[in-house]
């Protein structure tokens, strides 16, 4: 078997703190949000796998058809010694990208889930004999500091989870991943395109309904960590095309005129009947906006693919 080995830069209660501090400036601003890192519980990342499943949520599918068709010429035009995933959850895509990638030496999965780091980093060194796997749990939206590992590295940020990052919030994204690269590392950046509203409201907004009981998790989530008493049915899953940004909005719409007590912040939240809590942004791209924003933040595009459809891109740029 190959080494595994697991080091945790994110403090044991950064968690917690995190929640607390987005509930309190969440549900206490105007517009009310939420963050969409909190569906992420156990309960939440079933019901996402389901989505991903649904005729209708098309990115998954559109994402691994492009892996299947071009990892060859990623690992070609990266040469990477060292992949690191942010946000590596199972590590499932990236085994296209692993098979590819003939002289890697490490792979660096980085998630805040220390269970899921653990259980896809001992099955991945158990696969592959030789390949160094070093799982790190960190915040991939803070400062990271990576292990010393092989050049060339290539990061690779998929799943079109850039979109949930406002554009202030990409910015500083973007400027700390080529903080952490040197020149000639490369980015494999996954993101979803504009396309007609129709089919994006019902990728997020299916028929089955496993999209709204996503979004109302988080409720649940809420409920459990901070003794909160949501009551999920009480509200009513939204999801709409903003044009203007070239984003869906997920959101959650009181049914009624209510009245929500959080014990853990001292806070009573009073929602009125038709308001809405804002839970997930996801911006959809055009390729000339994703150029300028790596190469705003010092990266030189080099590669472009889409899957047949033109529903999703993968892009490669090199530090410069």
């Amino acid at each position: 078997m190959s080494p595994f080995r697991l080091t945790r830069t994110l403090p044991e209660d950064a968690t917690d703190a995190a929640l607390r501090a987005d509930v309190l400036q969440g549900l206490t601003g105007s517009p009310r949000t939420l963050p969409p890192k909190w569906f992420y519980d156990a309960r939440g990342s079933e019901l996402f796998e389901e989505i991903t499943a649904l005729p209708e949520y098309y990115p998954t599918r559109a994402e691994r058809e492009i892996l299947l068709a071009r990892s060859g010429e990623i690992a070609e035009a990266s040469g990477a010694r060292t992949l690191i995933e942010l946000g590596s959850g199972s590590s499932e895509k990236t085994r296209h990208l692993l098979d590819a990638l003939t002289g890697l030496h490490t792979y660096v999965p980085v998630d805040v889930s220390e269970s899921a780091l653990t259980l896809a980093g001992r099955a991945l060194a158990a696969e592959r004999p030789g390949l160094n796997v070093h799982a790190l749990v960190d915040d991939f939206t803070g400062s990271m500091t990576l292990p010393d590992t092989p050049g060339p590295r290539l990061v690779v940020f998929l799943g079109g989870t850039i979109g949930n990052l406002l554009p202030d919030e990409r910015t500083a994204f973007l400027a700390s991943v080529r903080a952490m690269l040197a020149p000639g590392d490369a980015l494999l950046l996954g993101t979803d395109l504009v396309k007609d509203e129709e089919v994006l409201v019902r990728a997020y907004d299916d028929a089955a309904g496993v999209t709204a009981a996503f979004n109302r998790n988080v409720l649940a989530v809420i409920n459990r960590e901070l003794g909160a008493d949501f009551d999920p049915a009480a509200f009513e899953h939204v999801a709409v095309w903003d044009a203007g940004h070239e984003w869906i909005e997920m959101r959650l719409r009181s049914r009624e005129r209510q009245t929500v007590k959080i014990p853990a912040l001292g806070l009573a939240v009073d929602f009125a009947a038709g308001e809405e809590l804002r839970t997930e942004v996801s911006a959809k791209f055009r390729e000339e906006r994703v150029r300028e924003e790596l190469d705003a933040a010092g990266m030189e595009p080099v590669r472009w693919w889409t899957d047949e459809g033109g529903r999703f891109a993968l892009s490669l740029s090199v530090a410069r």
